[in-house]
């Protein structure tokens, strides 16, 4: 299942450091000047700074899962994120970020993290009809976001009969540590498990993924939670049994000229600034996500293995930046999230992502994407 040797001709760009960050600018502020960025990008496949794609990728809107019209019944207008995970009854709860009523953006009863429910869990078939909590969807976590700190997921997922969640503390981008929560009732109520430092390895532990692997391991890739510092993805393995110990997380570095589990954990490719990340196990292989900073856009990498070179895997892109009015296919105007639908394939990808550009237009999308090239073997 492993394959360390693959990497030894490949040696790590290095480590980043999470340290003197500097005072983030909002995360409105921060997209709309990446969009701006990266519009000249816009429709090309993007090459650097790991291995260019070949395939020819297209995407299209499914339709709004969020909005006014869509969840303002269930006190929630105005949301983002919406990560996907199919809980044990079958139903699809998406679990979304910082939430507020009213006129929009900032607007009153602010909870993070919230669930949305769609009880058909078919990708071609979601919609939002119901909440955890009913018609006002509650904080699934305590949070009372004294002095602007906030609860943001980064990943929820299940094993078997449970669901965990994990949530990144503080003030955005200024995480104090992050926590993770279990669920054993289809996301109605959590329980408290453990958690970590911000400043774990060098702060790159502090936004992470699960992929759920058939070896009875999961695979977690990690970045540091702040689109303007640039991070290293750490990887480590954690066994299907012990996902709520840190101690038993186990990391996988390059050290002595080989790369192999137990060493310090190093860069599995070229550190970059980081948005969303999604790491899945699909189709017989890997799927990540991203949110990429420089140039805006949603990028894939579908790979082999949990320890296959990302180095040298094509980046390909799937959603590329826009500006409003003028979205059409795959452009989005400030897009970000892209998280992997559950049911859904490589052949045939669902994504979930967030757009955010103004105080009334906050919401969370379905898009599909097609044309993704499959893991090389």
């Amino acid at each position: 299942m492993h394959e360390p040797h693959r990497f030894r001709s490949v040696r790590p760009d290095g480590r980043t450091g999470g340290s003197g960050r500097p005072n983030p600018p909002s995360r409105r502020s921060l997209l709309r000047s990446a969009a701006a960025g990266g519009l000249a990008a816009a429709g090309i496949l993007a090459g650097a700074p790991g291995a260019a794609a070949t395939s020819r990728v297209t995407g299209s809107k499914v339709r709004d899962l969020s909005g006014p019209a869509l969840t303002g019944r269930f006190a929630v207008p105005w949301t983002d994120l919406g990560i996907p995970v199919r809980c044990p009854d079958g139903s699809m709860l998406f679990v979304c970020g910082d939430t507020f009523d009213g006129g929009g953006v900032g607007g009153p009863d602010w909870r993070s993290p919230v669930g949305l429910r769609s009880s058909n869990a078919s990708p071609g078939s979601l919609v939002v009809d119901g909440a955890v909590g009913g018609s006002r969807a509650v904080g699934l976590v305590p949070e009372g976001h004294t002095g602007g700190t906030t609860a943001i997921p980064s990943d929820v997922f299940t094993v078997g009969p449970t669901m965990y969640m994990h949530l990144m503390r503080g003030v955005i981008y200024e995480t104090h540590h992050t926590d993770f929560w279990r669920s054993d009732d289809n996301g109605e109520t959590w329980q408290y498990l453990c958690q970590w430092p911000g400043g774990l390895h060098g702060g790159q532990f502090q936004q992470k993924t699960y992929a759920v692997a058939d070896d009875g391991y999961l695979y977690v890739l990690s970045t540091a939670f702040d689109r303007d510092v640039t991070s290293g993805l750490l990887l480590h393995r954690v066994r299907q049994d012990a996902p709520g110990d840190p101690a038993a997380y186990e990391p996988w570095g390059y050290a002595g000229g080989a790369w192999a589990w137990g060493n310090p954990p190093t860069t599995v490719t070229s550190p970059r600034r980081w948005g969303e990340i999604c790491f899945r196990a699909m189709g017989g292989g890997y799927a990540l996500t991203w949110l990429n900073m420089s140039p805006l856009d949603i990028r894939a990498q579908i790979f082999a293995t949990p320890t296959s070179n990302l180095f040298t895997t094509a980046e390909q892109t799937m959603i590329v930046p826009t500006v409003p009015g003028r979205e059409t296919g795959n452009a989005v105007a400030s897009p970000y999230g892209g998280f992997i639908i559950p049911g859904s394939g490589i052949d045939d990808l669902h994504i979930a992502v967030s757009q955010w550009y103004d105080a009334q237009n906050y919401r969370v999308m379905q898009y599909r994407v097609n044309g993704l090239e499959g893991p090389a073997h």
